[in-house]
């Protein structure tokens, strides 16, 4: 099933096209990978999928974007649409609070009031982003003395304590090291089966080990989007092998 279908998509920031046309459909409950050079339109392209990019000046956006079915560009509350699709980004960014408030956060300013609700959320979001037996102890201390790895996490469990059904992920890991980043690699392949996951990345070798589909965008269009494995191994368009064997980029 398809969680978004993306139509002749353009964008443009003032005089600048940073996405070209763009037609792809993404998968429930996969993981996808976006990969490219820099400034080809992948985080420009993730943005535009929760509206992201409605703040930033100048921007122009013509073609479809369906959230199952939905036009994201129609009538959709656009709070409501960021609920359903969560963002992580590059370097953590948790708030100036307690470990638990970050995580309740979401869920009051979604209405939740009680205690013993906020509880079972903080709870629940934690052990889905696999930072709850790190963080049981600390949760009235504040977020920013945790880790970068540690940090990271929270975000994610903060992204998912509102239920969303889509986390967008622009490039999570790059701030990271190794031993962090593969945590949250086995995270990643663990939530997929609940959510839907688009990632950009800057790591060839991260699309190859977590994501089912990939794709390789170049000068603000999607040049290849296939199966990863079949992209890694047989890539259609010269310009993607080019780019997948190191030729640039």
């Amino acid at each position: 099933m398809k969680c978004f279908e993306i139509e002749k998509l353009n964008l443009h920031y003032g005089d600048f096209h940073a996405l070209k046309n763009i037609c792809m459909n993404i998968e429930k409950e996969n993981i996808t990978s976006f990969i490219g050079p820099s400034g080809c339109g992948k985080s420009s392209l993730l943005k535009t999928l929760n509206r992201m990019n409605d703040i930033a000046e100048g921007c122009r956006i013509s073609g479809d974007v369906k959230l199952f079915g939905e036009d994201v560009y129609g009538d959709m509350d656009v709070n409501m649409l960021r609920k359903r699709v969560g963002m992580v980004f590059q370097k953590p960014n948790p708030f100036p609070m307690s470990v638990y408030d970050n995580i309740a956060f979401g869920p009051r300013t979604h209405g939740i009031k009680s205690k013993y609700e906020l509880d079972k959320i903080v709870e629940k979001a934690l052990q889905d982003a696999a930072i709850w037996n790190e963080l049981k102890d600390r949760l009235k201390k504040s977020a920013l003395g945790l880790s970068g790895g540690q940090q990271q996490r929270l975000c994610i469990a903060r992204a998912m304590a509102v239920s969303p059904e889509i986390l967008l992920m622009d490039e999570p890991t790059s701030a990271l090291d190794p031993i962090s980043t593969g945590k949250i690699e086995e995270l990643l392949l663990h939530l997929k089966e609940a959510y839907s996951i688009i990632i950009v990345t800057h790591n060839m070798q991260q699309a190859a080990r977590i994501s089912d589909k990939t794709a390789f965008f170049l000068f603000g269009q999607v040049i290849e989007y296939s199966e990863t494995e079949s992209m890694f191994t047989m890539p259609r368009d010269k310009r993607t092998e080019d780019y997948i064997t190191g030729r640039f980029g």
